[in-house]
């Protein structure tokens, strides 16, 4: 939703989410306010955004929020994000040429104290735990030991058609016990969709996601932006055999720095202000899509051996969270993460720290990190974000962007390319393969033939184009029994990726 502000820009929002601007076949394609046009307007629905008055009073409690953890850490003043406008006096840099990386990188594969990482009994025993350490405490904050437990209902079950292939889709509800604070209610919003005809549990996919209460929403208020002709996403997954979740981060906590005495994070703490390494949204999020993991190691329709998680955007960085700290989900599709996800934080390109440390995101991330745009610099960071894609080896990951001509600079293609090859060594220490190339790609090429996946499409800030891609690239490790005849639409079986 479009609101102004006082300074004449606009101000993005959609619950506390970056505007969207188009549900494509493959996903959703959010706006970053950072850059890009401004979107083409529509008639607004009378009932679309929240009014602008709450809007502020969220921006002034997470501002009030901010500041309290400022003062605790005893930081006077953070330096402002990059402005979405190049031409701005601290505008955003898109020039390979000015994009200096503030190197070394911190080597994944040397100890604190200096000495090198050579075996995979070193990696797991020694190195491994150090660097979830360091984001424990410096990055994302610590899950504290007494979150409550979670109890799962299936509210609703469905057999219906998804692109002519007969599904069974549940409606679950993730009670969480909040019997130590009545006062904070947290339920999970999860859906899952499995082949009615599956001859056996079936690999699922699930995406971190809006639910259909905001995606009807949207299509109200942009009816401009319809589905691109063609399979969705769903429809793809469908194709293979498999099946498909989708989990609502938000119904685990709110996307903003006055919701971090609500949710889980608030239910956990009692309501009480966190302290610097407690845990921001990202590591919640992460932790709610592990307990929707819990619950599919009960369900029989489900091969809970074979679960991925794809997430775009903030819901990027979110799921590749989830993917470095559990090993359960078996592959990731990590779409557009950026700044905070698989952008290296060292790299001048896009979005940059000042910007994560912002009123609007710094609820992400432990209070501790906003140090780094204080009173210390990127240089300073210990890790980086070529480490949290190592601590998901072996496993694969496949990570994606959109062209920077197409609105999608501000994630930065080549910093994520570049943290994938500096997470290589650690595959290779385990026995895997690397992304297979140091160069950076020319867009619309892909690198899957190792444990580390990479494609630039040309589109823009969304998903969608990479998904066949992604899941030719998941095929290699996620695998269900060959399916009748009678679960694939005509003309489906057999599609592949563009290459």
């Amino acid at each position: 939703m479009r609101l102004p502000r006082p300074d004449g820009r606009v101000l993005l929002i959609f619950p506390a989410i970056c505007t969207v601007l188009a549900v494509a076949n493959g996903g959703i394609a959010f706006r970053l306010p950072a850059q890009s046009a401004p979107a083409a307007t529509a008639k607004p629905a009378a009932t679309a955004a929240p009014s602008a008055p709450d809007w502020a009073a969220i921006q002034r409690a997470s501002e009030q929020d901010r500041q309290r953890m400022m003062s605790r850490l005893g930081i006077k003043a953070l330096r402002p994000g990059v402005d979405g406008n190049p031409q701005a006096p601290n505008g955003v840099n898109y020039d390979e040429a000015k994009a200096d990386m503030h190197l070394p990188l911190p080597d994944p594969l040397r100890l604190n104290d200096g000495k090198p990482v050579t075996t995979a009994k070193m990696w797991w025993s020694e190195r491994r735990p150090q660097i979830v350490a360091l984001f424990n405490e410096e990055i994302l904050g610590r899950v504290p030991a007494n979150v409550p437990k979670v109890r799962w209902q299936v509210a609703q079950v469905t057999k219906e058609t998804n692109g002519g292939v007969p599904v069974v889709t549940k409606k679950l509800i993730g009670h969480v016990d909040n019997s130590g604070d009545p006062a904070i209610a947290v339920r999970i919003d999860l859906t899952l969709t499995t082949p009615a005809n599956a001859r056996g549990p079936v690999p699922v996919l699930m995406e971190f996601g809006l639910s259909p209460e905001v995606m009807a929403m949207l299509r109200q208020r942009f009816p401009q932006f319809k589905p691109e002709p063609g399979p969705s996403w769903e429809q793809q997954v469908l194709a293979r055999g498999w099946g498909y979740a989708e989990y609502i981060p938000t119904s685990v906590q709110p996307d903003h720095g006055a919701g971090l005495a609500q949710g889980i994070i608030g239910l956990a703490n009692h309501g009480r202000p966190r302290q610097p390494g407690d845990w921001g949204a990202l590591r919640a999020w992460a932790w709610g899509a592990s307990r929707a993991l819990d619950y599919f190691e009960t369900d029989p329709a489900v091969d809970a051996h074979q679960v991925g998680i794809e997430g775009h955007s903030r819901y990027g960085k979110a799921a590749l969270v989830a993917m470095a700290y559990d090993p359960r989900f078996v592959i990731g599709y990590i779409s557009s993460s950026g700044e905070a996800g698989a952008k290296l934080y060292r790299r001048n390109y896009g979005e940059q720290i000042g910007n994560i440390a912002a009123a609007s995101e710094y609820h992400w991330m432990a209070g501790n990190f906003l140090k780094y745009d204080g009173p210390l610099t990127v240089a300073d960071l210990p890790i980086d974000a070529h480490e949290l894609i190592a601590l998901c080896a072996p496993r694969p990951v496949f990570v994606s962007a959109g062209a920077t001509a197409a609105g999608d600079g501000w994630v930065d293609a080549k910093g994520m390319f570049l943290a994938e090859v500096a997470a290589g060594p650690v595959y290779r220490l385990l026995g895997k393969k690397d992304l297979g190339a140091t160069a950076f790609p020319p867009v619309q090429t892909a690198r899957i033939t190792g444990d580390l996946g990479f494609r630039q499409h040309t589109g823009g800030h969304t998903p969608a184009p990479n998904w066949p891609t992604f899941l030719d690239f998941a095929s290699r490790y996620l695998h269900a029994p060959a399916p009748s005849a009678a679960e694939l639409p005509a003309g489906r079986a057999g599609q592949r990726a563009e290459q």
